[in-house]
């Protein structure tokens, strides 16, 4: 008896439940690059199983994306004090700023990434990953059976959404420099690109030079959130009793030396900007093609693309960089 040919809406699934499942092991160890890999894969799932599952029983795709969005808040308590200790380590090899305020930092964020890794084991254990395993497997196997396969309509549903969103986060950044305003173009950004990724991997060629264009913004942004995020802990340690006698304004130091990188890269960034409005524009285009009849036709065997796996292996190689 012959088997039906996987459906394209089961393989773009499967293929992300893989590639969670290879680094949740890492993860769970306390690796900080397999806590991201395992958190990217995790977000890259979130997006994709309301557009996947656009003709699967709604409460089987809830389920599984109930679990889903568990898993990722876990792993988030680590991952972002693993950047913040990368980061200290960058600006200590530089040998420009006070050593010893620059462990003093590092002491305190030390202290608070194992709380918080001891937070994200009990959250873990609360996900029950079997359970998620079966969840996903279930949605799978609906979307194998599903009568009709309307992804296409709901990607290109939530891809306008997202890039409507993306367009009103950059004009409300303007040209100020405002962490809380750059933080929600970069969330926008990130969720736009998941969401091309899967029409790029869906066969829309057009799609792969848009991802590639977000990423660089995301790289930028991103950069500029890890400093921000050490600003604060820097501001901590200023304000708590001091643990040890430190040279007279060493953390101040290193809080300037923070400040005008931020500065530098918020420059970056408006520089960035007028391209990634035009990336937001390029969805149109997208969008055609994703409800163009012929889209629908090709065989996703033959348009699956290969620099969708390749960005992501070169991201992995700096937690503060690539941002996936």
């Amino acid at each position: 008896m012959n088997r039906a040919a996987p459906r394209p809406t089961r393989l773009l699934l499967e293929r992300r439940a893989r590639a969670l499942k290879r680094h949740l092991p890492a993860a769970i160890d306390g690796d900080g690059i397999g806590v991201h890999q395992a958190r990217v894969a995790s977000r890259r799932l979130r997006e994709a199983v309301p557009v996947l599952a656009e003709d699967v029983e709604s409460s089987k795709a809830r389920k599984a994306q109930s679990k889903i969005r568990q898993l990722t808040r876990a792993l988030g308590a680590v991952r972002e004090l693993d950047v913040t200790l990368t980061v200290l380590d960058e600006f200590a090899a530089r040998d420009t700023l006070p050593r010893v305020a620059l462990e003093e930092v590092r002491t305190h964020v030390t202290e608070e990434r194992e709380l918080r890794r001891k937070t994200m084991l009990k959250r873990l254990e609360k996900v029950n990953l079997g359970k998620l395993d079966e969840r996903l497997a279930a949605v799978a196997g609906a979307l194998q059976e599903a009568p009709t396969e309307r992804w296409r309509e709901a990607l290109a549903g939530r891809l306008r959404t997202r890039g409507k969103a993306l367009a009103a986060a950059i004009s409300e950044a303007g040209q100020m420099y405002n962490p809380d305003s750059l933080h929600r173009v970069r969330i926008a950004t990130k969720k736009l690109r998941y969401g091309l990724e899967i029409a790029a991997e869906g066969g829309v060629r057009s799609a792969m030079p848009l991802v590639r264009q977000l990423k660089k913004a995301q790289d930028t942004l991103g950069r500029l959130h890890d400093l921000q995020v050490l600003e604060a802990h820097v501001a901590a340690v200023q304000a708590a009793p001091p643990a040890r006698e430190l040279p007279e304004d060493s953390l101040a130091a290193v809080a300037r030396a923070l400040e005008d990188e931020c500065r530098h890269l918020h420059g970056r960034y408006i520089a960035l900007s007028p391209a990634l409005r035009t990336t937001v524009d390029g969805t149109g285009q997208v969008l055609e093609q994703l409800m163009r009849p012929t889209a629908r036709r090709r065989s996703l065997k033959m348009t699956l693309l290969p620099a969708i796996r390749r960005v992501p292996a070169r991201a992995a190689t700096s937690a503060t960089r690539g941002r996936r």
